[in-house]
């Protein structure tokens, strides 16, 4: 059978997924060292809520216009150079923010690194999915995922240590020193090689087969790889030249819009599934807990900033360990288990904390057992989401595209993920204020209880298949809808 020696994973292109991930961890960093920074910022620079609920949002409305043009700019000039691209804009973004003497200068600087944001969400998975091969594509593919957690941690750690300088010079220093990461990202990206899959979308099936005998354990096992991609771009399988010309129809971002604005019932689906995915994995609070922690914890009845932080520490740890045990399961347990597992535990964790946080906040006096249920139930809902949603959105979503599709629809998946996660970080405190912060995640878990219904009808397993066969999986089973479909209508008429 072809796909027996792909067990064993890849080195190189296990080496080349890391690298590519670690622009995540930059903006895993610019995400959690924000909740923290938050604090100091609004007391040295004397802003308002609603000023802070702007600057925590208009990251990911940046990242919205970013994830947008990604999609296009990789199909042009490659994936790797929009890694380079990213890391660029980042460092820029870092820099200004560091600086900052005013307020519009912060948020000139944290649109910037918005853009960064869009440009990273996008590629490091996509790449990661378009050089691995199917046994372990799901391991490679949530690294970008760990390393978002694993950023967030740093940020949350960056917020503890710089606490105790000045306060001038504390949040200052939080933001400025994302900028280093952003330098080193941009020479490593650099030694890495182009996916094969966009180099053979540009006609350039030489270096493409090149890319893949470093990328695979055998040759045989490139040699089936590049037939298959081969096929997907319009090109005869038995074709050997270096450098073919690509059918119009078939080049990465030719037609694409037109493919997506008027799809076939199996993109169509896709489409569906994607965005689904995407608004779901934000609209359940995830932001609500990692963004505004210290405020959910001072609710609950910490005080002190220094716990504070520290207990959001514990948020960022959670997070960051249950991604990992994810990277290595997914292969294993599969995407549509882990999915259905993860929601449903967030459910249970929503309603608790709710609860929790409702008894907390209507209490006269400090309530320990409200505290710890609090605490814990905010723990369980990271540790739920991290087994699953959170790293399964961005897999699932980077392989279920067709090839010729893949990083524009993809950029599709991506700007609704920020524009929801905007709406969750900007609207977050008003809605606490209006509903109360208990009845905010109550709100949240009705929420938990949809995306799971929608998971468990619409989302099919997708473990162990060529990124070429997912597209006939969706195929085949609209073809089978399609089919059911007219027969009733048959049924029907003949009853009739």
């Amino acid at each position: 059978m072809k796909g027996d020696h792909q067990h064993k994973m890849n080195k190189y292109a296990c080496g080349c997924a890391i690298v590519a991930s670690m622009i995540s961890i930059i903006f895993g960093y610019d995400t959690g060292v924000m909740s923290g920074a938050m604090i100091f910022i609004k007391e040295d620079l004397k802003i308002n809520d609603t000023q802070v609920e702007v600057l925590a949002g208009i990251l990911n409305i940046c990242a919205f216009v970013g994830s947008l043009c990604a999609g296009r700019t990789s199909d042009w000039i490659g994936r790797r150079y929009t890694i380079v691209l990213a890391s660029f804009i980042f460092l820029i973004g870092a820099v200004l923010m560091g600086y900052a003497p005013t307020y519009a200068i912060l948020m000139t600087g944290r649109c910037i690194a918005g853009l960064g944001v869009g440009f990273a969400l996008l590629l490091a998975p996509v790449y990661s999915a378009e050089i691995s091969s199917p046994s372990y594509r799901g391991l490679l593919m949530s690294l970008p995922e760990l390393c978002i957690s694993i950023g967030i941690l740093l940020g949350y750690i960056s917020n503890y240590v710089f606490s105790h300088l000045s306060l001038r010079l504390g949040w200052r220093m939080m933001l400025g020193v994302a900028g280093i990461p952003s330098l080193a990202l941009m020479v490593g990206i650099l030694k890495m090689p182009e996916s094969p899959r966009w180099l053979v979308m540009q006609g350039r099936v030489g270096e493409a087969k090149k890319v893949l005998l470093l990328v695979s354990n055998t040759k045989e096992e490139a040699e089936y790889r590049l037939e298959d991609i081969k096929v997907a771009a319009g090109i005869d399988a038995s074709c050997t030249d270096d450098v073919v010309k690509i059918p119009d129809d078939k080049k990465g971002g030719k037609g694409v819009w037109r493919e997506i604005l008027r799809p076939s019932p199996a993109v169509r689906w896709i489409l569906l599934a994607c965005i689904g995915i995407h608004f779901f994995e934000h609209a359940t609070g995830i932001e609500a807990v990692v963004l505004y922690s210290p405020r959910i914890f001072k609710k609950a009845g910490v005080v002190d900033k220094h716990k504070l932080l520290l207990a959001t520490i514990g948020v960022g740890l959670t997070k960051t360990c249950c991604i990992l045990v994810a990277t290595f399961t997914l292969d294993r347990f599969g995407r549509r288990r882990l999915l259905l597992t993860s929601v449903g535990g967030m459910i249970v964790a929503l309603a608790t904390l709710g609860f929790s946080l409702t008894i907390a906040e209507h209490s006269k006096e400090q309530i320990l057992w409200a505290l710890c249920l609090s605490i814990v139930a905010t723990y369980t809902f990271v540790a739920f989401f991290s087994i699953g949603l959170g790293p399964i959105t961005w897999v699932y979503s980077s392989e279920i595209f067709p090839l010729r599709l893949r990083a524009q629809g993809a950029s599709l998946g991506v700007a609704v993920n920020r524009l929801t996660n905007a709406g969750i970080s900007m609207s977050f405190l008003s809605l606490s204020n209006a509903i109360t912060i208990g009845g905010s995640f109550f709100l949240f878990s009705a929420v938990a209880i949809v995306a799971w219904c929608f998971f468990y009808f619409l989302c099919p397993e997708t473990k162990g298949k060529s990124l070429e066969d997912i597209e006939e999986l969706f195929t085949r089973k609209s073809s089978n809808n399609s089919a059911d479909i007219e027969l009733k209508t048959k049924d029907q008429l003949s009853s009739s």
